[in-house]
């Protein structure tokens, strides 16, 4: 018995309608999505703009105290000062505010000094200028950004935590209480007591010298500022759980102080021993 040619090209036809149905299906829905794109109002976004007045300001203290070392583009000149590019007003922050910025001429180590008096932080003035320089340097080259907060607010709620950060990831350079200690080729990591919260902060996030980049991925900003608290607490000589801090140089600097004065008192008697015989 043979089938009918109707028969046979049944299931062709049912697949046909089929591709025919996810076809219009595909179409209808770019259709849909091209009108959508093309009528929905944009989403109203808050840009926050730079501030002309205070960026052509930050360019005038520039031109004035850094150009000659960083050039006109903060591209940097050769044996003279790095490209600036990237470095963001964080780095401005701290490399002015403490001193290091502008060096007198080029060493191993960028030593803290008083800043030039236009770029005290203690004084108003000072603070502003520091916020015009960082805001050119933030418009033109982009990078880290100081912190919205200052002062004591800048010091986190959990010291014990920030203790344990800083011994994982600093104390291997500044010691465990921030005293410094010396590194190689003539560099060294400096005391911290010095540096206020802002400098300590932006140091994290600018990396000046041999230190790293902490990034917001790597110390998010409440580990940053519990890091803060604990080196505040101990530089400012209320972290003292009992004994003589022997300068700060440690938690074991009783015991070395005793291993110290005992092994000289050891060595001094066998001397005099050797003289009596």
């Amino acid at each position: 018995m043979t089938e009918s040619p109707s028969t046979k090209t049944r299931p062709h036809g049912k697949l046909r309608r089929r591709m025919a149905g996810i076809l219009a299906l595909g179409v209808a829905l770019l259709a849909v999505g091209g009108a959508y794109a093309a009528f929905a109002p944009e989403p109203q976004t808050a840009n926050a703009q730079p501030d002309a007045a205070l960026i052509a300001k930050g360019q005038e203290l520039y031109n004035n105290t850094c150009i000659t070392c960083h050039g006109s583009n903060l591209q940097g000149v050769t044996n003279r000062g790095p490209s600036l590019i990237g470095v963001g007003d964080a780095a401005v922050y701290f490399q002015v505010s403490s001193g290091r910025m502008p060096m007198a001429r080029q060493e191993a180590q960028a030593e803290r000094k008083n800043p030039l008096p236009e770029f005290d932080p203690a004084k108003p003035e000072g603070q502003a200028n520091l916020e015009a320089l960082g805001a050119y340097i933030q418009a033109n080259g982009g990078g880290p950004q100081t912190p919205a907060v200052t002062g004591a607010a800048l010091r986190g709620d959990d010291p014990g935590r920030g203790g344990q950060l800083f011994r994982l990831n600093c104390a291997s350079c500044h010691n465990f209480t921030g005293v410094g200690g010396a590194l190689s080729s003539g560099k060294y990591a400096p005391a911290l007591a010095p540096a206020s919260e802002e400098q300590i902060y932006t140091a994290m996030l600018s990396g000046p010298q041999n230190m790293p980049r902490f990034s917001d991925q790597q110390l998010t900003p409440q580990e940053k500022q519990d890091i803060i608290a604990y080196v505040k607490s101990v530089s400012d000589g209320g972290n003292n759980v009992g004994g003589y801090a022997a300068g700060g140089i440690g938690p074991t600097s009783e015991g070395i102080l005793v291993f110290i004065v005992g092994m000289a008192g050891l060595i001094g008697f066998a001397m005099w021993l050797g003289a009596k015989s």
